[in-house]
């Protein structure tokens, strides 16, 4: 087997395999987007001789960590042939795509196997969640005026500025910034409503039957333009029965409703994976109020640049993870314990779970400097 960047001549193949793995879909759309990642060099073949028998891809992004937005690989589209699965493409593939992110600090994924995936260094970090209300609790929540406007594509600058804003003053942990050209291709079309506001964006459209609304983004800087933009959304219940929309985990709706005791939330996990432990340190956020030196010890095979003794140090916001000699009480972490410490998890939780070792008397220090509860709004 061999594990190479996809040829273009293998488009029709790779597509091939998404049908076999997924189910049908816009092929033209996907070799569209597909083709693209292709010349920039996101997509991984695995080849039994000239026969493609797997393939991967990964989108870059920035992911928000506390109030930082830190580079991410977003790994997708992996498919893998029916008659080749049980043989181990799929972690070798996993292994295979940590190399072709080289140079990024993070990576992340929704994992339709989290074994193989765990097998590559990832843990479970955050989740999509999606809450469903009646729309009529929404369409009373506006309580003054506050300007909005329709969005289009011409506004994804305006749209992505907006968003930066909001995530960073938020320090929030998870979210991904798609860029400009995404917003410009969403709302491109007919079937996505977009609004804006000085500190808020929205983006809802009707459900696949036409019988309720779904919220695809409502972020905001304030509780009046939260409740001026799902509002709108609400506006709709003459028609629309319930709202259906991905938020944060402790989003200001939860806190707006006059009534949650008809809400209904969905959680879609994600995992992840740090690639390059000091440039993950680096570029993320910490509480500005904290000042902290710990030792850790790092055991990772498949990214040998993350292993050994290191001393975490954060102050001011910032952190580092300097090289250091071997400490008798430094915590010690796998790959895995080391993502799930990144994204928040607390370290009794880690412990009690077989994924941390080591002293404890810094747990409580590491989980001030990275608790936090991640989400993302996207699926990708």
């Amino acid at each position: 087997m061999d594990i190479r960047a996809l040829a273009p001549e293998d488009l029709d193949a790779a597509y091939d395999l998404r049908v076999r793995a997924f189910g049908p879909g816009d092929q033209a759309g996907w070799l569209r987007h597909c083709r693209l990642a292709v010349r920039r060099g996101e997509v991984l073949g695995v080849y039994d001789g000239d026969r493609l028998v797997a393939s991967g891809r990964y989108h870059r992004f920035e992911q928000w960590w506390h109030g930082r937005a830190v580079p991410m690989g977003g790994v997708a589209s992996v498919y893998v042939a029916p008659e080749e699965r049980g043989r181990g493409i799929g972690r070798r593939l996993a292994q295979g795509l940590l190399e072709f992110m080289d140079g990024l600090p993070l990576t992340a994924l929704y994992p339709a196997t989290a074994p193989v995936y765990r097998s590559a260094g990832y843990e479970h970090a955050g989740a999509q969640h999606f809450v469903t209300v009646p729309a009529e609790a929404l369409r009373t929540l506006a309580t003054g005026p506050v300007k909005v406007r329709r969005a289009g594509p011409g506004d994804a600058p305006e749209i992505v500025g907006v968003l930066r804003r909001m995530h960073a003053e938020a320090r929030d942990n998870g979210p991904i910034d798609r860029g400009e050209d995404w917003f410009r291709e969403l709302l491109d079309g007919d079937d996505v409503f977009a609004y804006l506001a000085d500190d808020g964006f929205l983006a809802y459209g009707w459900s696949a039957d036409g019988r309720d609304l779904v919220v695809h983004r409502c972020v905001a800087g304030s509780a009046e333009t939260a409740r001026a933009l799902w509002a709108l959304v609400g506006s709709g219940s003459s028609v629309a029965r319930s709202v259906r929309a991905c938020v944060a985990p402790d989003d200001p709706l939860f806190w707006l409703l006059r009534d949650r005791s008809a809400e209904d939330v969905r959680r879609v996990s994600w995992m992840l994976r740090v690639l390059d432990a000091p440039a993950a340190v680096a570029a993320r956020g910490f509480p500005a109020g904290l000042s902290a030196e710990v030792p850790l010890t790092i055991t990772d095979e498949a990214r040998p640049g993350n292993a050994g003794a290191w001393r975490l140090s954060v102050d001011g916001g910032r952190g580092t993870l300097t090289r250091t000699d071997d400490a008798p009480d430094a915590l010690r972490l796998p790959a895995r314990a080391l993502a799930a410490l990144y994204a928040g998890v607390p370290l009794t939780r880690l412990r009690r779970s077989g994924l941390a070792e080591g002293d404890a008397s810094t747990d409580a220090i590491l989980d001030a400097a990275f608790g936090g509860t991640p989400y993302m709004l996207d699926y990708f």
